[in-house]
């Protein structure tokens, strides 16, 4: 899968320090600037992912909403949306969202319900949500 240029909306536990540790991560490395941020607590995320069936309540799930705000809008969650992050970033992050993605959806999201059950005890739990650094204010939207 090459990556694309489609408006991505990654969906994230504002207050889970791994979650947090995760934007930080695809910030970093996303050098084709194509990821905007929003976390399950906002209120885009009360507006937007519902319509698709997904619940913002559930703070153990990423989603990634794909082609947001086109035709072809969808969301991907857990592991799905993991592996797709990890494609669109490209380089060495391809090639493990490949390897990893080649293994069946539930082993994968029994992975992914692993460490979003241990998360908070391992990472902590943030007190309020972070406030993007100056550059990266833009991206993250609400």
């Amino acid at each position: 899968m090459k990556p694309t240029n489609e408006p991505m909306i990654v969906f994230y536990d504002g207050l889970c320090g791994f979650c947090d540790r995760t934007v930080q991560f695809i910030l970093q490395h996303d050098r084709n600037n194509r990821f905007r941020y929003a976390a399950l607590q906002g209120d885009l995320a009360q507006e937007k992912l519902p319509r698709h069936g997904k619940n913002p309540a559930d703070l153990n799930t990423l989603y990634l909403m794909v082609g947001a705000d086109t035709k072809g809008e969808r969301v991907l969650q857990k592991s799905d949306a993991a592996v797709r992050i990890g494609r669109e970033l490209g380089g060495m992050f391809k090639i493990w969202a490949t390897l990893v993605g080649v293994l069946p959806r539930p082993l994968r999201d029994w992975g992914y319900d692993r460490v979003a059950k241990a998360r908070y005890r391992i990472f902590g739990k943030l007190d309020a949500c972070r406030i993007p650094a100056a550059e990266d204010r833009a991206k993250f939207i609400s």
